[in-house]
């Protein structure tokens, strides 16, 4: 297994870890997380292949579809609400 796939397994575990925090704490390692996620993604798919890297994008999707859409409609100017 490639480095790029054992930080690709790093990450998801990283983001189950952080999904159990409580609220108040999973921001900042959410962002970062966020934010770690589109490199990895080029970095799977320079070493194996779009294929692959579409398919973490469908776990990162799927990881994070409640702060994306929260974004997604932060963008087109609505103001969701945050959860406690």
């Amino acid at each position: 297994m490639s480095a790029a796939l054992i930080l690709g397994c790093i990450w998801a575990v990283a983001s189950a870890i952080v999904a159990m925090l409580p609220m108040r704490h999973q921001y900042v390692p959410g962002v970062a997380l966020l934010i770690a996620a589109p490199v990895l993604l080029v970095y799977i798919g320079y070493l194996h292949g779009v294929w692959v890297a579409f398919l973490g994008l469908a776990a990162f999707a799927s990881m994070f579809r409640n702060p994306l859409m929260y974004l997604f409609r932060r963008s087109r100017g609505e103001r969701p609400e945050i959860p406690k």
